[in-house]
């Protein structure tokens, strides 16, 4: 099998590519994009593991599936491609991230410099059909990202799980919390961001953790500009 992760994730995640149930989605995910409009496009599925290097993975931002409007999923979770409007749920945490650190919102939603910096922004479901949300629920993804969670909970270097809403929080069960920290609270969508996620200090508490465990904290700030074709 010709490695399509360009880092090493590949050795950490090939035996899920083995198995069947991965073989079985990638013949529906064939079927999906010959036939269905799907976001993100082919080339980006698997962009949070090549911008965030296993070994390198300090901080994990964990979503649900990809945007399903046009032009806005680009791989990574809460993150949406330069030039499109910046979605509720992410104006929700740039909100917060005023509040916790002062910094102000930028008027982009691409969070690849997050990634760059050793933060997965992992969703549970990597694909989804055009304007249905969840549509490639339960066909295999959950189980490929279950095993990205494992695998990173088990790593001798420690990591920070920022677990938003109650699927994300779901995940605990996969997690090491006695070597690992984990950082909860509702989610930061319009319906829920008043029951928690407001004032829960997340990246700041996310940078503490990291210098406790004698690693660089995270630059939160974001490029005021980011290229169109980032």
């Amino acid at each position: 099998m010709k490695p399509f992760i360009k880092n090493d994730w590949w050795d950490v995640l090939k035996p899920e590519f083995e198995k069947t149930y991965y073989q079985q989605l990638r013949q529906f995910l064939i079927s999906e994009y010959k036939t269905q409009y799907i976001h993100p496009d082919m080339n980006h599925i698997f962009e949070a593991f090549q911008l965030t290097p296993f070994s390198k993975v300090k901080v994990v931002i964990l979503g649900q599936d990809p945007y399903h409007e046009p032009h806005q999923a680009q791989g990574l979770s809460f993150s949406v491609m330069p030039g499109v409007k910046i979605p509720p749920s992410l104006q929700n945490i740039y909100k917060e991230l005023q509040s916790d650190l002062g910094i102000k919102p930028v008027e982009h939603g691409d969070l690849e410099s997050w990634a760059k910096q050793g933060v997965l922004l992992l969703n549970s479901v990597l694909t989804v059909r055009n304007g249905q949300a969840f549509s490639h629920k339960g066909k295999g993804w959950e189980q490929l990202t279950d095993a990205a969670i494992q695998k990173l909970s088990a790593r001798e270097k420690p990591v920070v799980f920022i677990l938003w809403g109650r699927a994300a929080r779901d995940k605990i069960a996969l997690i090491d919390t006695k070597t690992n920290v984990v950082i909860q609270s509702a989610h930061p969508s319009p319906l829920s961001a008043h029951r928690g996620f407001f004032g829960s200090k997340p990246f700041s508490k996310t940078n503490e953790a990291l210098e406790a465990m004698g690693e660089e904290p995270i630059n939160w700030q974001l490029p005021e500009k980011v290229s169109q074709t980032s």
